[in-house]
């Protein structure tokens, strides 16, 4: 004999089709739901990592910074003093150089000629004083240029002083200013200060 089913057949698979395809849109968006939390926390690792190297970065270029600025500092006292070191070295040898001068300017005074002053203005001397004569005077600047330690002597100020209508010739005297220049002739020409 035939069996014949009388069961919704149709409807039960169609139930059952319907299950299926929900339990794989199920499986099919937690797959998805994975896959996109997956690369967020992906993304945010990463985030995170470059972040921290950032941060890291930041902290070596301030301490470079912080380096930089120290060596400037001691670049600009070691600057200070090598300065202090040259002002020192240049006095400790021009100390003998103030004993030629004055002993230079004395074998270069001719007679009738007399200083009354002499002041010292970096590399340079001036001398105030009184003469018999202008050519006197002439003759002083002329055994000052021939001198060592000295070069271009300028005359700046030269008047004649009387005393009065009772004044000989050999009364009159002139006053003189003259400017000079120091030169030290143990150095060599271009360290001449």
């Amino acid at each position: 004999m035939t069996s014949i089913n009388l069961l919704p057949w149709r409807e039960n698979l169609k139930k059952q089709r319907k299950q299926q395809f929900l339990t794989s849109l199920g499986a099919a968006a937690g797959v998805a739901a994975a896959i996109v939390l997956g690369v967020h926390m992906n993304i945010a690792s990463q985030m995170s990592y470059q972040e921290a190297r950032n941060t890291y970065m930041q902290q070596q270029i301030e301490r470079v910074e912080r380096q930089i600025k120290e060596i400037d500092a001691l670049e600009k006292e070691k600057q200070r003093l090598l300065a202090r070191m040259n002002v020192i070295q240049e006095l400790q040898l021009g100390r003998p150089q103030v004993v030629h001068v004055f002993d230079e300017l004395v074998r270069t005074l001719p007679d009738g000629v007399y200083l009354t002053s002499i002041k010292q203005n970096g590399s340079g001397l001036t001398l105030q004083g009184q003469a018999q004569s202008n050519a006197r005077i002439s003759a002083y600047m002329r055994n000052l240029d021939a001198s060592g330690w000295f070069a271009n002597p300028q005359l700046s100020v030269i008047e004649a002083s009387t005393g009065g209508e009772a004044q000989t010739v050999a009364d009159r005297t002139s006053r003189f200013t003259l400017n000079i220049s120091l030169v030290n002739p143990t150095k060599p020409e271009g360290e001449q200060g």
